[in-house]
Order: C-alpha cells, then structure tokens, then sequence
C-alpha cells in the first residue's frame, strides 16, 4: 500500500508531470490516448483536471484561453489519427495477435459500446478510459461517414476538455489549496472512471453465464 501510494505521490508530482515535459507533453498525452492505439494507458482524464488545477495556480505557465482549445485541438487531432488508423487496417485489426500494447478485446469493447450507442458513442466514448482510444479506431474500421464522425469528433472533443479542465479550474480557483492534495484527486478520478468499466464487466459476465 505504501508502495501504492508513493506512485500517486509521484505521479501527481506536478514538476515530474506538467512542470519538466511541460505544455507540449501535455498535448502529446491527450493526443496519443485519443488516437493511439498503444495510447489506451496514458491518463488522459485526470491530467486535463490537474492541468486546470495547476493552471489555476499558475504552475502551468499558459492562459486558460489558450489551454482549452489547444487541448481540444489535440483531442479532435487524435480521434481523426484513430479514425484513419482504423480506416486503413480494417479487420486485419481483429486478426493482429494480443500483446502488451494491444488486445483484441479493447476493440470489442469499443464495438459493444458503439452498438449500444450509435454515433453518440464517439462523444460519451471520450469520458471512458479504453474506449476513449478504440472508439474512433472501431468508428474507421466500419468506415463511419467522415462527416458525421467529424461532427461527433469536434463535439466530444469539445465536451471532454472543457468539462475537465475547466472543472479544475476553476476549483483551482475557488481551492487553491487544492494543489497540495493532488494524489487524491487522482485516486478519486481513477476511482471515478473505473467504476462504470467495472459494472460493465460485471454486467457481460452475468449476460454471458445466463446465456450459458
């Protein structure tokens, strides 16, 4: 548990973070978990809240006005990487043999929540780890309109970024001591955007045992 909590303390140390890769890791990060399919463990969710956090406090040497839509430019930048990617593998994707980067079953999941859905998936998808990444790669491989995805690109895009980072903000703003108890912020982020995963989960396995 110690050990645990040492990598929040790291992970959420806001030099090692932001401060030394600074504005430019940053975009890379949202960038790659958006688009990359090797990008599905990057935290792309807490760390638009603590970069609102530390902007607030002026640890992030950027105004808010150039943050957001930066951030949102990467977000859109990385679904259309995902939307390529997968336009151009195809189903040779569900073929590509398991590793530590990749498992066939991240695009199942993708495509369970696309059915479930539809094209709103590409929206409500930016606020769920691992869906996150493989939705617009699923959204390339059944070659979704290129329009319509672009519409639920910028919409999501827009929704994801300024919902968290604002929302850190301005409690940044409003707590300024928040930035000195970022390891839990981090744990209840995580904790926040594991659970639905989790009852997912839990949901298929019961569906699949009832089946059986």
């Amino acid at each position: 548990m110690e050990n645990f909590w040492e990598y929040l303390q790291n992970l959420t140390d806001a030099k090692s973070i932001l401060s030394n890769g600074g504005f430019a890791l940053l975009l890379l990060v949202v960038y790659a978990e958006t688009g990359l399919f090797f990008g599905f463990f990057l935290p792309g969710d807490y760390l638009l809240f603590l970069a609102g956090i530390l902007t607030a406090a002026g640890i992030i040497h950027v105004p808010i006005y150039i943050l957001v839509p930066s951030l949102i430019l990467a977000a859109v930048l990385g679904n259309f990487t995902g939307y390529w990617f997968g336009y151009r593998t195809g189903p040779m994707l569900f073929k590509r043999k398991d590793s530590w980067f990749f498992k066939k079953r991240y695009v199942t999941v993708a495509e369970e929540f696309y059915a479930k859905y539809g094209g709103t998936s590409l929206i409500l998808g930016r606020f769920f780890p691992i869906v996150r990444t493989f939705a617009p790669i699923f959204a390339g491989i059944v070659k979704v309109d290129l329009k319509k995805f672009s519409l639920y690109n910028f919409v999501g895009g827009i929704a994801w970024v300024t919902t968290l980072t604002l929302a850190g903000y301005f409690l940044g703003r409003r707590f300024p001591q928040l930035k000195d108890y970022l390891q839990y912020v981090v744990l209840g982020l995580i904790i926040i955007t594991t659970i639905p995963l989790i009852v997912a989960y839990v949901r298929r396995r019961l569906n699949d045992q009832q089946e059986s």
